[in-house]
């Protein structure tokens, strides 16, 4: 029987950046941990959430491909239907712990601004609980002298194995010293640091590199960003970049929020259809003191994002990128992956976003054990793995049309952006599908052509420049461009 987590506090909903919350797909579960904002959570419409966290007495569940068109009671219906339960109407989803805020059973989730990798929480009755031992809450007085129900959180630390948990006799009635020890140990990490990553490296386009540094110094590096990277893994797991997509965003000197992408499915559509794939994703942010690397936000949302990459707790290359500027200007690119150690705490829910943001919190229910002793909170800088970063120029895309979703810098998409684009072919070498080969410049014609017929053909002359470019797509790309 998998034991009950602690009901603490709920967990925000996820924001990027120092020592605030990040909100995810991380999408981007991730920053939908984030972090849990993993990303998070791709391919949906505006409404698309992703993952949420079911807490009970039996544990925490992942309820996964959750959309914000959903409403509580559908939702309750779905997680009654996977874990086999039939939930009462005294059993309803809450907000918080205690159980005294359920959610209206006919309100869309969107509409509870439910995200990405929030926690839920629901008490279950004995019935669906699978100790047998009656379940019924005793009686407590509280300091008023009042005689009422005593909740959950109030008798979980004093009478469970572990704060949040059932009694060792709500699991079974007999247990060996082995038994004992084998539970205890599933909640106990003892903190090792991981020296090798998984990525060998990263291969960055020194255009995308160049362009994400050069939208962080319109703010003069005093404005977070959040930016997925796509390309491809190699055989000797390595990563190799090739474009950046921006998903829309709100930033400040703090933290990013991540916003509803309208765009999301056709992002990843595109991407397919070029041969690509998210491979990574970079931040960044303005100067930090000397040695802090991540806010605890960011590091939940790297290990959602590997998380998601790998399927699960093991070995990916999906690699973290972060840039910022030292103190007389000079920006800095790094390359990291966390720890697979860090990608389990946070699967299990063993680690929390604390008030410290170069720490994560270590949830109650666990124990970390560091250097031989118990720790409250974990330096982020134990699950971060320094992964090398090197340039090149591709030589089978561009990169020159503006780059989606920067309005609020001053950067649009237009007409005349396409046309700039379509005149250059001819000119220096550049042919007309050498100029079409840009990732921003195929997303903007999805606006317009059809991303299931048109648009496959002419990403077949990129991939494949022995192809040619029907004469008809001349003619349609030069009238929405306004050439005559």
């Amino acid at each position: 029987v998998t034991a009950p987590p602690p009901p603490p506090s709920r967990t925000p909903p996820l924001r990027l950046g120092l020592g605030l919350r990040l909100r995810v797909r991380l999408s981007v579960g991730v920053w939908n941990s984030v972090v849990r904002n993993p990303p998070p959570a791709r391919g949906g419409t505006m409404s698309r959430i992703g993952v949420l966290r079911i807490r009970s007495q039996m544990g925490t569940w992942r309820v996964k491909d959750i959309d914000g068109a959903m409403t509580v009671r559908e939702l309750m219906d779905r997680v009654a239907t996977e874990k086999s339960l039939s939930l009462s109407e005294n059993e309803r989803l809450c907000a918080s712990p205690s159980g005294s805020d359920p959610l209206p059973l006919d309100a869309g989730l969107a509409s509870l601004n439910v995200k990405h990798g929030d926690m839920l929480y629901i008490m279950l009755t004995e019935e669906n609980q699978v100790a047998h031992e009656e379940a019924k809450a005793p009686r407590k007085v509280d300091a008023d002298g009042n005689v009422r129900a005593q909740e959950y959180a109030d008798g979980a630390g004093r009478r469970g194995f572990r704060p949040g948990m059932l009694p060792l006799r709500a699991m079974k009635m007999q247990w060996t010293l082995t038994d004992f020890l084998d539970m205890d140990a599933r909640f106990v990490f003892k903190m090792k640091r991981q020296e090798d990553a998984a990525c060998a490296g990263v291969d960055m386009e020194t255009n995308v590199a160049r362009d994400f540094q050069q939208a962080l110094r319109q703010t003069a590096f005093q404005q977070c960003r959040v930016g997925y990277l796509y390309g491809t893994f190699t055989d000797d797991n390595k990563v190799k970049v090739k474009c950046l997509y921006e998903p829309p965003q709100r930033g400040t000197a703090v933290d990013v929020e991540l916003l509803e992408d309208p765009r999301e499915d056709t992002v990843e559509k595109l991407a397919a259809l070029l041969g690509l794939r998210r491979v990574g994703w970079i931040f960044g942010h303005p100067p930090r003191e000397e040695g802090f690397h991540f806010a605890s936000p960011e590091v939940f949302m790297a290990a959602e994002q590997q998380l998601e990459a790998a399927g699960g707790i093991g070995d990916t290359p999906f690699v973290t990128i972060k840039v910022t500027c030292n103190a007389e200007g000079l920006a800095s690119v790094e390359g990291f992956q966390v720890s697979k150690q860090c990608m389990e705490m946070v699967a299990e829910g063993a680690l929390e976003i604390g008030e410290n943001p170069g720490d994560c919190a270590v949830n109650e229910t666990f124990t970390a054990i560091v250097e031989g002793k118990e720790a409250k909170e974990v330096n982020n800088n134990f699950f971060l793995i320094n992964v090398a970063i090197s340039q090149y120029e591709a030589d089978d895309m561009v990169y020159s049309f503006p780059v989606a979703n920067r309005e609020e810098l001053g950067t649009t998409q237009g007409q005349p952006d396409l046309r700039a684009q379509i005149e250059s072919a001819g000119k220096q070498g550049w042919s007309l599908v050498d100029r079409l080969a840009d990732f921003h410049l195929l997303l903007f014609l999805c606006n317009t052509l059809d991303l299931d017929t048109d648009i496959p053909r002419l990403v077949e002359s990129i991939k494949d420049r022995s192809v040619p470019l029907d004469d008809g797509f001349k003619i349609l790309l030069n009238c929405l461009a306004g050439i005559e």
